[in-house]
């Protein structure tokens, strides 16, 4: 679906469905008034029935003498309306649009004030929550032909000062999607050999992007054994895939992202049950994140250096498999004990951490579906964020709540990092009950010292459930942390 802003007046717009809002207790709405006295007779009738209201939720559908639709959401009270409403609104309007026949639409929902909501964070809801909403995931599914997506362009209403903030979320929408097609692929296809492959395309696409693929023998060259122990259990070798976007004077230090790519995880050695192993294939999610963030920024050409770093790995039970009881040798030349082949992710981010540092960049971030222990603490509303340098996780966190795509703080006090300790290595790989998600940050932070650094761990934002699958989450969240880098 292709997306963009108009400043035309809803009476001349011709596309086949139109979206409105209507607040409850509203009586006029200058919107249909505008589209003709019959269908403004119409709205007040069906509100004196009673049969619409303008709750936050409820809809109703009218049609005019041109044959459009004319799709009426409720938006609740002004002064109630949420982030978080107002992104649900967006989403299933466009949705339901979706499953009709009509192949233009347009919102006008952005045609209101929201005294509760800023106009340009309005305006990100709007879009990111229509994107989402006409999103379907189809590559491995046969649909038939007249059950076919059929919205081809959404325009989006808005005054012409806000156009701004309408294509930076068509770019952040546009990552968004590319995250959640990576996260959906079956990881019989999204390989570590798919990932490269995809990122071969984005940077077929922009001038200013290089791309640079690491294999397995060069990494194990360069002595990037954590990363290596963990994808010699598999016939599919591991990448290290590095995209390097050129937006501003090279002089200028990048911020480096990094993302897991483990495209499948079964635990290794220490294999995990059966039940919902399914979902493993979700494991690259904070690649997919990455490589969709990597997108957005491109797609809008911001103003900032990028590189953006994915270690896509397969963690697989073989004869090969490295072994709990294992010490491995990082890239860094710390030693690291294994006590657990399922707290892989943490390997492979530990050696591209270490080579991220070698672009001297201005910031790193890492993004990766580490621990289930976030989702205990976080559930699926909340990413995590940890690090060591003040400041960062608020910006990051601040980013995020001007996008509806929300974090929170975890501490990574030194307390913790006895967890880790052991008398076999320079550290072991897990640090036990309590505080999992805090101790696989610390065990990041031993490969980050001296670095502006923050962990982002998105186990419970990266997917739903099998039904709705990968978020694209918290691609809106670090594009605005890009965004606002580059001023």
């Amino acid at each position: 679906m292709k997306i963009k802003a108009t400043v035309q007046n809803i009476g001349d717009n011709a596309a086949d469905l139109l979206i409105v809002g209507h607040f409850q207790d509203q009586k006029d709405n200058a919107l249909i008034s505008a589209l003709g006295s019959d269908l403004s007779a119409q709205l007040s009738q069906r509100l004196a029935n009673a049969d619409f209201s303008g709750k936050n939720g409820e809809s109703l559908t009218l049609y005019n003498d041109k044959g459009q639709h004319i799709m009426v959401v409720g938006l609740g009270k002004n002064d109630k309306l949420t982030q978080t409403a107002l992104y649900d609104i967006s989403h299933k309007a466009t949705g339901a649009a979706a499953k009709t026949r009509c192949k233009t639409a347009a919102s006008y929902l952005l045609n209101d004030t929201f005294e509760s909501i800023d106009a340009d964070q309005a305006v990100k809801l709007v879009v990111l929550g229509a994107s989402h909403g006409e999103y379907r995931y189809e590559d491995t599914k046969n649909f038939k032909e007249d059950n076919k997506h059929s919205l081809d362009t959404l325009e989006v209403f808005a005054d012409e000062n806000l156009h701004t903030y309408i294509d930076q979320a068509k770019a952040m929408a546009e990552g968004v999607t590319a995250a959640r097609h990576l996260g959906n692929n079956p990881p019989n296809i999204a390989n570590p050999k798919y990932i490269a492959k995809f990122a071969e395309k984005i940077a077929a696409k922009y001038d200013n992007v290089e791309l640079e693929v690491l294999n397995h023998k060069q990494m194990k060259k360069m002595g990037m054994g954590a990363l290596i122990a963990v994808g010699q259990g598999s016939h599919n070798k591991p990448k290290m895939v590095v995209l390097k976007y050129s937006g501003a004077d090279k002089k200028q230090a990048p911020v480096a992202l990094v993302g897991k790519g483990i495209t499948f995880d079964t635990g290794g050695i220490s294999l995990k049950p059966g039940a919902n192993m399914d979902e493993m294939k979700y494991d690259m999610c904070g690649a997919a994140s990455v490589i969709g963030t990597f997108v957005a920024i491109a797609e809008m050409q911001l103003d900032i250096n990028l590189l953006t770093i994915v270690p896509a790995v397969e963690n697989m039970p073989d004869g090969k498999a490295y072994r709990p009881g294992d010490v491995i040798t990082s890239y860094s030349g710390k030693t690291i004990e294994v006590l657990n082949t399922d707290a892989e992710g943490r390997m492979i981010l530990c050696d591209a951490l270490t080579y991220a540092q070698e672009f001297k960049p201005e910031v790193i971030l890492d993004l990766a579906t580490l621990t289930g222990a976030c989702v205990v603490a976080l559930g699926h509303q909340a990413s995590a964020v940890m690090t060591k340098t003040d400041g960062l996780a608020q910006e990051v966190i601040q980013a995020g709540l001007q996008v509806h795509d929300r974090a929170w703080e975890l501490p990574l006090w030194d307390e913790y990092q006895k967890q880790i300790d052991t008398s076999f290595a320079d550290m072991q790989n897990i640090g036990g009950f309590p505080a999992g998600t805090i101790t696989a940050g610390c065990f990041l932070s031993r490969f980050t010292e001296g670095q502006n650094w923050a962990h982002i761990d998105i186990a419970g934002t990266a997917w739903n459930n099998k039904k709705d699958g990968a978020t694209g989450r918290p691609v809106a969240m670090l594009t605005q942390f890009l965004i606002n880098k580059a001023g």
